[in-house]
């Protein structure tokens, strides 16, 4: 089998718009190493190797007629089964909606290959994209190819998994829990998730989303090296009209003070030590880079993640209540029981109280970030979990939530997050344990997360593609 599979996405760019290898070589090699591993996996669930050949070779046709197929020429992604894709199911996980066929593209989908994306298949994801864990009825549950012992995360647990296992160089992941950085973390992976109004998405498959889901919901890539981020992220940015809350912000923005807020127990939760440690690593490579760090503790996270619950799960119980009963997947009703006892039904008033608490929250941390544009924090307070600990009764449920609030907290307030791996432990007899950390940043300051996620990537460990163990 051809090793292109193995390269970044900068690396097949630059290949094939030099010549030295064509779209279609580095979709095959691709094609290639997911029929080798996907079956161990589940990562990949929707394959399309017709579709991937002819979209690679389109590539390499514009390139043979001087035209410029884009900044990710023939570099090949997936795509989550949660966002429309013409001519395929728009499953969210759900047998409910595995005749769901979309009949146009989601800006995700069109704006990767519009930058000359070659989409190589679309990745699982928990029913109705709810957990922390991947695993659905209709599809059978995702692997982590570091531990099958581990969660491989959710939401886009597929895509964190294919793009680990070097099913693709670019996984596109939604987040609006931390469904794009908790993949990254479990598999040892890069991902970001945006600010709200960069990255334009919409489903035509189904209604406009509620308040909550509009305000916290975005997509965001996973990769394997901080440039595949950075490039997965500039594709996904583009205008499209079709999102109301795109925002026509520059990606690079006027340089900030390289001063970085070490927050090791945001709001007073308990750390594991092996995140401590990998945070206080994190922290001495962004020093030895040239950044001021200091050792702060940042406003609040547990009440914006209290607020998230109220204006998220107050759209589920309006819109998916129904559908979980009608899909009757246990995992679902468990966790959505669970969700329940932490959040009594809001009413009217609940909801504006919320949304006005929103803007006077963002108020404060716009304030922290002017004394620190960058804050070094958890994205969990454990390590990966054991694989669907959540479903195993409510007090393992609560703490896998208690140790999540570094993921949820920030959505509600429209910030940026980056999940950086900083390292990889053990052995083939021990099991494997990836380990990371969260950069966030102000509001459309990526490029401020992704300078400083360089400086930590640039210290190691390098992340090649994982054989599945």
């Amino acid at each position: 089998m051809s090793q292109l599979w193995k390269l970044s996405g900068g690396e097949v760019s630059r290949l094939v718009r030099n010549g030295d290898v064509s779209a279609v070589e580095v979709a095959q090699s691709t094609l290639a190493r997911l029929d080798a591993v996907n079956p161990g996996l589940n990562a990949v669930v929707q394959e399309m190797p017709d579709e991937a050949l002819a979209a690679a070779a389109a590539v390499d046709a514009d390139l043979a007629k001087g035209k410029d197929p884009g900044p990710l020429a023939g570099v090949p992604v997936t795509i989550k089964v949660n966002v429309d894709q013409q001519g395929f199911a728009t499953t969210n996980g759900l047998k409910l909606q595995e005749n769901l066929v979309a009949e146009i593209d989601s800006p995700v989908t069109a704006n990767l290959r519009k930058a000359g994306a070659v989409v190589v298949g679309r990745t699982n994801t928990p029913a109705f994209s709810l957990r922390w864990f991947t695993r659905n009825d209709l599809h059978g549950s995702t692997f982590n190819p570091h531990n099958k012992s581990l969660t491989p995360g959710g939401s886009s647990g597929g895509a964190a998994s294919a793009t680990a296992a070097g099913i693709g160089a670019i996984g596109h992941g939604t987040d609006i829990a931390g469904s794009v950085r908790y993949p990254a973390y479990a598999c040892g992976l890069h991902g970001l998730r945006p600010s709200l109004g960069r990255v334009p998405a919409v489903n035509f498959t189904t209604a406009d989303r509620h308040i909550g889901a509009q305000l916290m919901a975005v997509s965001g890539p996973l990769a394997r090296t901080i440039e595949d981020v950075r490039l997965g992220f500039g594709a996904l940015a583009a205008a499209d009209s079709r999102d109301p809350w795109w925002v026509p912000v520059p990606l690079v923005l006027p340089e900030q003070e390289k001063r970085v807020a070490l927050c090791l127990e945001p709001s007073g939760m308990k750390v594991d030590p092996v995140v401590q440690a990998a945070l206080r690593d994190a922290a001495q490579k962004l020093t030895d880079a040239g950044y001021h760090v200091d050792e702060v503790e940042c406003p609040d996270m547990r009440e914006p993640t209290q607020m998230q619950l109220i204006l998220w799960l107050a759209e589920f119980r309006r819109g998916a209540a129904d559908a979980v009963e009608a899909e009757a997947e246990p995992d679902s009703k468990f966790v959505y029981e669970q969700l329940q006892r932490h959040c009594p039904p809001p009413d009217l008033n609940m909801v504006l109280d919320c949304l006005q608490r929103r803007v006077t929250l963002m108020r404060d941390w716009n304030q922290f970030f002017e004394q620190y544009p960058l804050l070094l924090c958890p994205i969990s307070a454990e390590p990966p979990f054991p694989n669907n600990l959540d479903v195993e009764s409510a007090d393992a449920f609560d703490r896998v939530a208690e140790a999540q609030v570094p993921q949820i907290g920030p959505p509600f307030l429209g910030l940026p997050g980056l999940c950086v791996t900083t390292g990889i432990s053990g052995d083939d007899s021990t099991g494997y344990l990836p380990m990371g950390v969260q950069l966030i940043a102000a509001r459309f300051r990526e490029d401020t997360l992704l300078a400083a996620g360089a400086a930590i990537e640039a210290a190691g460990p390098e992340l090649p593609p994982v054989d599945p163990k």
